[in-house]
């Protein structure tokens, strides 16, 4: 049987929805159901021409609590705008496209053999075709310029070097011996929600297999590279990255030794792709962060962010160019007061493109190398996952009004296009609030903005009940963009109104703004956020400022808690209630029991025993004798950012005293809420909370 055969009258048969279906009327707001269960999309992968896309749809399995993603792929060059067909096979759940050099095959990532592995299918369609049987699970890889080898990223003890199947065979005795106790000499003993058993992320090099049968060796480079690359726990394979000519590969690396859990230093390492000399530090003389280097054309050149200011993680992410040759480098947009998240380099070598919070939103913006010129070009929401071949740019954008849609064009005087459908494409009969933003004079007397969300159900002259929401990082941002954690449309979706500062500490708005907050969580964003209160209730006479709930995850959870003892009285606006998630109760003790100490470290001047007055002048559990507010309280055993027991403590805090309160606790979740069944449990505990105190 021609397998090829059997699989391309399926790619023809299976669609994406139609973008651009016709509007209908709108009979209810966005659901906690619909947002769990609402299909994703990501990944646009352009072929070397520019003429085929793939991109990855995730879509969701309620009834089994889980997920699985698929490969679709688009000809651009199709006269009729087709939509997308599904390139790889049902039954299969793949992540990580790439095309092949000559564009005739997609790669990706699958555990279909019972580990994840490299598989291959032609992009005409057909039968994916395993390439790698390692025995460990492949978490991340990078093609070769010439596609005849592969950088793939695997954990792996240090020790087995090249022996894949020695940390195999190690972790699976472990995992057999009947004594569970470890011992650990230094941290990190547990990151993000995963306790440390001694593997390292580590990078390997392997040759494409020329015949049938999947490779199985590979060797480790930068042996002498001691540190998670990627880097754990957030870190993939944009990490590292080839050189043009294959010889060698740069990689982004912090050592893993005892100062790793308060150092943000992370270098450039230039290594040899065949695994042999020694690593060359490329950027030995800063000792903040490195990251993200892209290469050239040329081989030449190397583009890379870098922080400035060690044991900072907010630090402006500024965009470097390095000579390889000369070892010279230079700050390309010094004058540019944005964070730089992501570079793609023109085929010219003239621009790059960039993305960057700004001002409540995420655009794209080209960046002129040797001038310095930064204009935006991509905006009106979240821009992301850019990737330029052959003239053709593809991204992804979302916003407030919808997740992430894929799109092409948007230079060389292409037209937008989108790929895949919106949010109200995909749930016609759900109506969005409409959404605007708004600023005031914040502290110090400076400008700060704010978004106000109208109901779904928004009537002209009504006034409606408010969900307060309290952004967390602290350095982060409730701008225009979709969360599927906190997302205003699903207050919306309840009847709500809603409201969202962006206080000082928010990144997007200049450096200086963003280092505000630190050593000053207590009082010049609660400020903020009491002017924003009061400005927004001045401007939109729709909000209910006297029937309102305030609600934060991580520092915004902290903010919750420090409300309740700070924000209370009548002149400042009382709360009906509040929602604390996974929120810091005790400043000083969280400087003792989170694992990434240069974050306390940094925000509060110093350690716990240096500077104590510094953490206890913020710290919420001195004040509980003055909560008097309903609290609910959620919390994930899997939390080692913010440890389960700041969680409890709020309750306690809260019980003892008899104050109205709840606590959502989920033993199988972390900082986050992830699990599709968890996650309707925890909006639909939200929204009764409201319901509860607010009306509906």
């Amino acid at each position: 049987m021609n397998l090829r055969h059997a699989v391309l009258p399926m790619l023809v048969a299976l669609a994406l929805p139609a973008v651009g279906a016709p509007a209908v009327a709108a009979t209810r707001g966005l659901q906690p159901m619909d947002l769990a269960t609402l299909d994703r999309y990501s990944s646009p992968t352009l072929s070397p021409d520019g003429h085929r896309l793939v991109l990855a749809r995730r879509v969701v399995d309620y009834d089994a609590n889980k997920a699985s993603s698929s490969l679709w792929i688009e000809n651009l060059l199709a006269r009729d705008a087709a939509p997308p067909v599904r390139l790889t096979p049902e039954g299969w759940n793949v992540n990580s496209p790439a095309f092949s050099p000559d564009g005739g095959t997609v790669y990706f990532l699958s555990g279909k053999s019972g580990s994840s592995q490299l598989y291959a299918i032609p992009a005409e369609g057909g039968a994916p075709r395993q390439l790698t049987d390692f025995a460990l699970d492949v978490g991340g890889y990078q093609l070769s310029p010439d596609g005849r080898r592969i950088a793939f990223n695997v954990e792996a003890f240090l020790d087995c070097g090249s022996d894949l199947a020695c940390s195999k065979d190690r972790f699976d005795a472990l995992e057999k011996d009947p004594a569970t106790g470890v011992v650990y000499d230094r941290m990190f003993v547990r990151h993000w929600d995963a306790w440390s058993d001694g593997r390292l992320n580590r990078v390997f090099v392997a040759e494409m297999p020329a015949g049938d049968a999947a490779v199985t060796t590979a060797v480790a480079i930068a042996p002498d590279v001691i540190g998670d690359v990627p880097s754990k726990p957030f870190g993939d394979s944009s990490e590292y990255a080839w050189a043009p000519d294959g010889k060698s590969l740069v990689l982004s690396a912090r050592k893993a030794d005892h100062g790793e859990p308060w150092s943000t230093n992370f270098d450039l390492y230039q290594v040899s792709a065949d695994g042999t000399g020694a690593a060359k530090n490329l950027t030995a003389g800063n000792l903040a962060w490195d990251t993200g280097a892209v290469f050239g054309a040329d081989g030449n050149t190397l583009y890379y962010r870098a922080m400035q200011r060690p044991g900072f993680e907010a630090d402006r992410l500024q965009l470097m160019e390095l000579d390889l040759a000369t070892g010279k480098h230079r700050a390309i947009a010094p004058a540019w007061d944005r964070s730089a998240d992501s570079i793609v380099v023109s085929e010219d070598g003239e621009t790059l493109y960039v993305t960057a919070q700004d001002t409540g939103e995420h655009p794209l913006f080209a960046v002129h190398v040797d001038s310095g010129g930064v204009t935006q070009i991509i905006g009106d929401g979240s821009i992301g996952s850019v990737q330029l071949q052959n003239g053709t740019l593809a991204f992804t954008r979302n916003s407030m009004a919808s997740g992430a849609q894929v799109f092409v064009g948007g230079i060389n005087g292409a037209p937008e296009r989108a790929i895949t459908p919106s949010a109200s494409e995909m749930l016609p009969e759900v109506g969005f609030g409409e959404f605007e933003q708004f600023t005031f004079k914040g502290w110090n007397n400076d400008t700060v903005h704010g978004y106000v969300v109208k109901p779904w159900n928004y009537e002209e002259g009504k006034q409606y009940p408010v969900a307060f929401l309290i952004h967390g990082g602290p350095q982060g941002s409730f701008g225009n963009g979709w969360s599927y954690r906190w997302n205003p449309q699903t207050y919306a979706g309840q009847g709500y109104a809603v409201v969202m500062i962006d206080f000082h500490g928010s990144v997007g708005y200049g450096q200086a703004f963003t280092d505000a907050i630190s050593q000053h969580w207590g009082d010049r964003p609660l400020e903020d956020l009491q002017k924003g209160w009061k400005a927004a209730q001045d401007k939109y006479a729709f909000l209910d400022g006297a029937n309102a709930c305030a609600l934060g995850a991580s520092y915004g959870g902290y903010m919750v808690n420090w409300i309740a003892g700070n924000w209370h009285t009548p002149s400042s606006g009382a709360w009906k209630c509040l929602v604390n998630h996974d929120g810091v109760f005790d400043t000083r003790m969280m400087g003792f029991v989170t694992e990434e100490l240069w974050f306390t470290e940094w925000e509060n001047g110093g350690t716990p025993w240096e500077v104590p007055e510094n953490f206890e002048a913020f710290n919420p559990s001195r004040h509980v004798a003055d909560w008097r507010v309903p609290m609910l309280v959620v919390h994930g055993q899997q939390d080692f950012r913010i440890p389960v027991s700041q969680g409890l403590g709020a309750f306690t805090a809260l019980q003892r005293q008899g104050i109205e309160s709840k606590f959502l606790y989920f033993p199988d979740e972390n900082h986050w809420v992830l699990k599709p069944h968890n996650s309707v449990q925890w909006h639909d505990t939200v929204n009764g909370w409201l319901e509860q105190h607010l009306g509906q």
